[in-house]
């Protein structure tokens, strides 16, 4: 039995981890930390590029999402890429170090002839010996196996809260639709790539509902992207108080604790973040990020910033690093 699976033997209880947020910050960093390296090195992180390939124009109503169509705010409509400008970019994610290249589509579901291209895509960028990963929302039929014979390595489709708190959030899919996609992947033989995002009212309740649903996938995630909201002006949530910096360390210490052995990924509102909040976040367990200036439609710090943060702290890229 591999460690994934070991680790979601225990079935955890809200009120138990909010009993982990509620420690003393240094003990639960202390705990965090320990169990962290106890499963990884502490002084890699992993690498990951995400570009999206086909932009805006989404008929579901998140209301974080300025992909939405439902929202005043929401970006231009754009066409699937070509394969050949996923590939210009995938080379220049693997020049810059990264391991993994992840493609992300705004739609509710795919169509078959989306992806037939897709499919393509996947195909060519594993060929460059990247790891692939792909977001493109629920799957029907036999399209998680597709993608696992055209060498997709991982699949994300996020819980993004908690099953009380998600009502508030969106109303355009069901919180069972998306365990549905998730349950689809595990068949397929896909890693699974399943995190949410803090910071969009919910209470610390909510949030603990949210890493009690994570953690008692079984298995757990290979991947747990943990996500800041990222306000964006003319989406529903663009006026959502700020979480406090020091909550979102917590979460990402209890989400290390209760998924010891998943890769916990420091995702989106990273560009907000002081250097001195993502050291922590290292130190509380992220070993994972996404590396590039842009993630889907919002900004991400670019390259250098992290090279030189890196060099800081010093952490090192897991997998490669290309001449």
């Amino acid at each position: 039995m591999g460690n994934l699976a070991l680790a979601a033997i225990r079935t955890w209880k809200i009120v138990d981890i909010e009993a982990l947020f509620a420690l003393p910050f240094n003990d639960l960093l202390f705990q965090a930390h320990t169990v962290h390296r106890q499963h990884f090195d502490p002084n890699t992180v992993q690498l990951s590029t995400l570009l999206s390939i086909k932009t805006g124009g989404c008929a579901e109503d998140c209301g974080y999402c300025p992909q939405s169509a439902h929202h005043e705010g929401s970006v231009e409509k754009e066409a699937l890429i070509s394969v050949d400008a996923v590939l210009s970019a995938a080379r220049a994610a693997k020049a810059a170090g990264a391991s993994r290249f992840c493609m992300g589509a705004a739609w509710r579901s795919p169509k078959d002839k989306d992806l037939t291209s897709v499919l393509d895509m996947v195909r060519e960028v594993k060929a460059l010996g990247l790891e692939t990963c792909a977001t493109l929302g629920m799957l029907h039929d036999d399209q998680a196996d597709r993608l696992k014979d055209a060498g997709l390595d991982y699949y994300n489709h996020n819980l993004d809260t908690s099953p009380e708190f998600y009502g508030e959030i969106i109303t355009t899919r069901s919180y069972q639709d998306r365990l549905d996609t998730l349950d689809k992947v595990r068949d397929a033989g896909l890693n699974v790539c399943c995190g949410g995002i803090v910071g969009m009212g919910e209470s610390r309740t909510e949030r603990a509902g949210l890493l009690a649903q994570l953690a008692n996938l079984t298995p757990q995630p290979e991947s747990v992207p943990i996500n800041m909201l990222v306000r964006v002006e003319g989406t529903p949530l663009a006026d959502a108080p700020a979480l406090d910096p020091l909550e979102f360390v917590r979460t990402i210490a209890v989400a290390r604790i209760l998924m010891p052995a998943s890769h916990v990924r420091l995702s989106a509102g990273r560009s907000e973040m002081s250097e001195a909040v993502q050291a922590l976040c290292f130190f509380a367990g992220a070993n994972s990020i996404f590396y590039g200036e842009k993630l889907l439609t919002t900004g991400n710090p670019d390259v250098t910033r992290d090279e030189a943060l890196f060099d800081k702290l010093g952490l090192r890229a897991e997998g490669f690093r290309s001449a």
